[in-house]
């Protein structure tokens, strides 16, 4: 038995991947009170200007996803999430940095995405990626039970980074 790291990779997505998608995400985002998305409404988010998608693979299996859009000097991410077997490999900061590296690619100067205030693993990873908070959003997700939790809005610069002038 191979103990050693996974074979992470990452690609655009394609049309034939929206069931996928769909699959991952709903998985990714398990909780009960989330809403993952529908093949549908991420077929409508891909079909956006500017949007893009990445699926990510642990070991040839997919594992994570990522949406995000680029306008104007500016990207955001809509979704990343990551199967919760697949956590902790790798793979959101994998996804996280091939997003910044096409959007800047793309002329986005900053990448800006949401994360909610209860979820400190995101927070962490964004952190270290070199995010800071910019903004708040107050009762932004909701939670079982009729909570409510902040949303943090975060922002990295992308002309700083390595792979900003590819």
């Amino acid at each position: 038995m191979t103990t050693g790291a996974p074979n992470l990779s990452v690609r655009p997505t394609v049309a034939f991947d929206l069931d996928a998608l769909a699959l991952l995400h709903a998985e990714a985002f398990a909780q009960a009170w989330d809403q993952p998305w529908d093949r549908n409404s991420i077929a409508a988010l891909l079909a956006m200007p500017g949007a893009f998608g990445l699926v990510g693979f642990v070991d040839d299996a997919p594992a994570g996803l990522v949406i995000a859009r680029e306008a104007a000097g500016e990207a955001e991410i809509l979704t990343l999430g990551v199967v919760p077997d697949a956590r902790r490999r790798g793979l959101a900061r994998l996804l996280l940095d091939e997003t910044a590296s096409r959007a800047a690619a793309e002329g986005a100067e900053r990448l800006f995405l949401e994360v909610a205030e209860d979820n400190l693993a995101a927070q962490a990873l964004y952190a270290h990626a070199g995010f800071v908070r910019v903004g708040r959003r107050p009762d932004y997700y909701a939670r079982g039970a009729g909570l409510r939790v902040a949303a943090l809005i975060l922002s990295l610069p992308l002309a700083a980074l390595p792979f900003a002038s590819i």
